[in-house]
């Protein structure tokens, strides 16, 4: 294929879902922003508190999605439309059960629920009223994301990006009037992020109402196999998302040990900060997954090779952007969330911002080589890179590095986590390289997943 037309297809796709993905980080940063401007450090410490909730509904949502849509990609061209849309209408009902679950949780279980998460008495009211409308509208949020999922590998990439900006645009109208215009405090920041997914919904549901859509619900029997190969195409998004939902729980606990709230509020903007970056990236993959799903199922390896050399040229590229960014304008950044001029907060969140952004090369890295391996049918690998960089290396490390060198140990684990996984990447990438390599030339006569 010639390449020009892959640069231009890949540009295409990467730009519109990074944009998309920002979208998508602004509903938490819009909060942050407001939050800390209308209820100061503690109202930052609360917000950080409930965090791992988002983690855990984006998780289950790209899990199904990216599962889904990447499953629908695959299949697309080669199967009649009744699978294709059995792929969709089982990803739609595996959504609304989990979704339950969260429902039941906040329904019952929202205080103790709260407590778990680390939340004193300084900061618990504040922590559970927006904790509690989370988890009642999680629905909305696993849903969107799924919509999202399955609207990029429809050849709608433009309506999903435009959908994810009107969800964020109208989260962060409504945070001003809520907690501003009408002085809701935290139940106004969280009623204003639950009513985005159903805006994003809305936009997005054109491509269904004017009949352009190829995927469809039909009145089927749920299957568990295809359920099952589902939640194993997208297990590697759940991993990494869920996992950075227990990275915040553990490094909110062993900072308040160090600095107590104002050391959670300055996380708070470091780890919000850090979000937009890492949106970034995942945009670049989720741009780069149908294209390396289609390349694949046309067995055409070398174009799919091709796009993860471009998609690796550009996280460097935003990676080395990212971090000139914060080395020169720390101060600024976090003076925008630090309203209450807090002496120590600042100096913190700037020594954090200069350490943690370091990680910035290698999690682009991960991310990518990721998606990549999904998209060729391994999840295995992908897998563990998402088990490596959330939970094998960075819990460990955040009590090692915090017991010798304090907070600055703090903010160098993420970065020492990405890097080691980087490394764990290079030589399963190299494995499967040999593989491919081999089948190619017929040695092998039949492919078989890695683990």
């Amino acid at each position: 294929m010639d390449r020009t037309i892959m640069k231009r297809s890949f540009m295409k796709y990467t730009l519109l879902n990074i944009v998309s993905s920002i979208g998508l980080s602004i509903y938490i940063l819009a909060d942050t922003y407001f939050i800390a401007k209308g209820m100061g450090s503690n109202g930052l410490a609360a917000l950080n508190l409930a965090l791992p909730v988002f983690n855990f509904l984006n998780g289950f949502g790209l899990m199904l999605g990216m599962g889904g849509g990447s499953r629908f990609s695959m299949l697309y061209c080669h199967t009649d439309r009744n699978e294709t849309d059995g792929i969709f209408t089982n990803t739609i009902i595996a959504a609304l059960s989990i979704a339950a679950v969260f429902e039941l949780i906040g329904l019952f279980f929202s205080a103790p629920f709260t407590t778990m998460l680390g939340a004193d008495e300084n900061v618990f009211e504040m922590s559970h009223g927006y904790l509690k409308m989370i988890l009642r509208f999680s629905p909305a949020f696993i849903l969107n994301n799924v919509m999202i999922c399955f609207m990029r590998n429809d050849s709608a990439p433009k309506l999903a990006m435009a959908g994810m900006l009107a969800g964020s645009l109208s989260n962060i109208i409504l945070d001003y009037v809520f907690i501003f215009a009408m002085d809701m405090g935290m139940f106004g920041a969280a009623l204003a992020t639950c009513i985005a997914p159903f805006i994003s919904m809305a936009v997005m549901s054109i491509h269904i109402i004017t009949g352009w859509n190829a995927f469809r619900i039909r009145f089927i029997k749920p299957s568990w196999k295809t359920i099952k190969n589902i939640l194993s195409l997208g297990s590697h998004a759940f991993v990494s998302e869920v996992s950075g939902g227990v990275v915040i729980i553990v490094f909110n606990f062993v900072i308040y040990r160090v600095l107590g709230n104002t050391g959670i509020a300055a996380y708070g903007v470091v780890a919000n900060t850090a979000i937009v970056a890492t949106a970034v990236f995942t945009g670049v993959s989720c741009g780069v997954q149908p294209l390396m799903c289609k390349y694949h199922g046309q067995d055409n390896d070398e174009a799919t090779r091709y796009i993860l050399h471009l998609a690796l040229i550009m996280t460097g590229i935003i990676a080395a952007a990212a971090y000139s960014l914060v080395f020169f304008t720390d101060h600024s950044i976090v003076s925008i969330f630090n309203d209450s001029r807090d002496t120590q907060l600042q100096s913190v969140a700037e020594k954090g911002m200069r350490l943690y952004f370091t990680c910035m090369p290698f999690m682009g890295f991960n991310i990518v080589l990721s998606v990549y391996f999904t998209s060729h049918e391994y999840p295995g690998p992908a897998q563990m890179i998402s088990l490596f960089r959330g939970t094998l290396f960075i819990i460990p490390l955040a009590f090692i590095l915090a017991a010798l060198f304090g907070i600055t140990g703090v903010w160098l684990t993420v970065p020492v986590s990405e890097f080691l996984t980087s490394l764990a990447a290079i030589v399963m990438f190299q494995r499967f390289a040999d593989r491919q390599w081999l089948l190619s030339r017929g040695y092998l006569l039949q492919k078989r997943k890695l683990t």
